[in-house]
């Protein structure tokens, strides 16, 4: 079964210095329809204006990984961890048994751009940790780079849930393929361009949710990068 999440229909929130939108319910938008897709919880798209970010708050027993798209933002928790994330920057931070944290746009002149996705863990009450990886664009040209896996396998991030996460850039007659075992949920989301997915096409901010299939197939691209998700039910 494939079912389209269009850019339009996701929910929106504009609080000035914060553009965001919404692929699953959260904050003051809410629709049982779109609540999750198996422990897939939480994707916004966040664009933070100059000089401005998001203050200390805390978080529990979830997997936070963030996906910088453009600019710089700046991070810092209560595990004494602080860094400066750009494109091509993946974090992941494990709640736990919590943590705090803050994330600022660290330009003073340009926005950023990045997405916000959280993974219900399937392990809670551990301790909270923190990891970041850089992946570069020649890594993901092409190909599905393993970004985030239960195992921390090929320098992706390790998070705490039976789930995978790869990322592509694809243009042109480039096409990739990813085996989905039986029972097993996916999830695309496209983060810019044009691409079909299993024959579908998608633009930026569309997704497709994927069950009942064996393969996700990706091809017919103009500048795209994707991010797909492989996911219990």
């Amino acid at each position: 079964m494939l079912q389209i999440r269009t850019s339009q229909e996701r929910g929106a929130g504009d609080h000035g210095w914060l553009k965001s939108k919404h692929s699953f319910s959260f904050a003051n938008y809410h629709d049982p329809k779109h609540m999750g897709f198996g422990p897939l919880r939480v994707i916004n798209e966040d664009r933070v204006a100059p000089n401005m970010g998001f203050g200390t708050h805390g978080h529990k027993d979830m997997e936070i990984i963030s996906y910088v798209i453009d600019g710089a933002l700046e991070h810092k928790d209560s595990m004494g961890t602080g860094s400066v994330l750009h494109y091509g920057d993946v974090q992941r931070m494990s709640a736990g048994t919590g943590v705090r944290h803050s994330e600022f746009n660290h330009s003073a002149d340009e926005e950023v751009h990045f997405l916000q996705i959280w993974i219900e863990p399937n392990v809670t009450g551990i301790a909270p940790s923190y990891a970041e990886t850089h992946f570069d664009a020649a890594s993901k040209t092409g190909r599905l780079r393993l970004i985030a896996s239960p195992d921390g396998r090929d320098g992706s991030v390790q998070i705490h849930q039976d789930a995978t996460i790869h990322a592509a850039i694809l243009n042109g007659d480039a096409a990739v393929e990813h085996a989905l075992a039986a029972g097993r949920l996916g999830y695309v989301h496209v983060v810019r361009g044009s691409v079909q997915v299993n024959g579908i096409t998608l633009h930026g901010g569309d997704a497709l949710k994927i069950s009942d299939e064996s393969l996700v197939s990706l091809g017919h691209a103009e500048a795209a990068e994707v991010l797909v998700f492989d996911l219990p039910r």
